[in-house]
């Protein structure tokens, strides 16, 4: 029984750079240990790639209207078809390493109720990589170089138990904030959200939005706005890494260290749980004067 099950729906493999990339990462999955993959979907190209890397396919996704694939319907056949203790749904253009089912282990053995997740490492790339032996270590050096560690918004990856996560709203894959409300679903719950940045590096390549309308990112698309209403609302889409509640470092759990920005987070939920009859715009007025609207317009990532 494998440790781990991910799952993803690929965009269509037809753009060569596309196509390249989700290669990449699905290639680096398979070489982790304890692990199983899931794609679904029936975009171009899934289909042959599930066979030539022996991976389970499930192409039968419930849509919405625009035909793009429910993160409900991902979560239900995911946990319908496998044993894993552990689900993972991960897009399909992350690089994993050794590193990630460590810090896997660590967390099944630290909580029984927790989700997993991480700031990535943003990589240009423009081949195909090489698996050859000793990959990991060429490619961290060639990640650290760029030294594009993304800001602590927007989420590529969860990892949490089977048992959580059973009730999940319609959201629409690859748009924005869903992401936002697993986080508050967590810290609604009381589950430990466990930013494991120190312990891992988790790679992005990066890639052009041409694959929606007009070539707009995720976070202006309309199905965006629908993610919104199905998460509650504005507020319950404003969570982010900065709201973790645990650091995995060095094998143990330890409290996020208080930055600026993690200050000034702790410091609106505190005024939404007090004001919670406030209007929002009064508490932004608040919590966020112009100086610092920068920082936070992209928090939904």
């Amino acid at each position: 029984m494998p440790l781990i099950t991910f799952f993803t729906a690929p965009k269509p493999f037809t753009n060569p750079h596309i196509a390249m990339i989700q290669r990449n990462a699905l290639k680096s999955w398979t070489l982790l240990e304890d692990v199983e993959i899931i794609l679904l979907g029936d975009e171009a190209g899934i289909a042959e790639i599930a066979k030539e890397f022996n991976l389970k396919h499930f192409p039968d996704v419930q849509m919405n209207e625009n035909g793009t694939p429910l993160i409900s319907s991902m979560f239900a056949i995911a946990r319908a078809n496998t044993t894993s203790e552990l689900l993972c749904i991960v897009n399909a253009d992350m690089i994993l390493m050794s590193d990630f089912v460590e810090a896997a282990r660590r967390s099944r053995m630290l909580r029984d109720e927790f989700v997993l997740l991480s700031q990535r490492w943003d990589y240009d790339i423009t081949s195909p990589l090489d698996f050859a032996a000793g990959w990991e270590s060429g490619l961290r050096e060639s990640v650290r170089k760029q030294n594009r560690l993304h800001r602590p918004a927007g989420s590529d990856f969860f990892l949490f138990p089977k048992s959580c996560y059973q009730d999940i709203p319609n959201f629409t894959i690859g748009r924005a904030g869903w992401d936002n409300w697993m986080i508050y679903k967590a810290r609604k719950e009381n589950w430990a959200v466990i930013d494991c940045t120190p312990a891992l590096m988790i790679v992005h390549q990066n890639h052009d939005y041409s694959h929606l309308p007009n070539g707009k990112p995720h976070y202006d698309h309309p199905d965006t706005n629908v993610n919104i209403r199905l998460a509650g609302g504005q507020a319950n889409v404003r969570y982010s890494i900065l709201d973790s509640t645990h650091q995995l470092i060095n094998d143990k759990l330890a409290r996020p260290k208080l930055t600026s920005l993690r200050f000034t987070r702790k410091f609106e939920l505190v005024l939404r749980t007090i004001f919670f009859f406030l209007p929002e715009t009064m508490i932004e007025n608040v919590v966020r004067p112009k100086r610092w609207k920068k920082r936070f317009k992209k928090i939904i990532g």
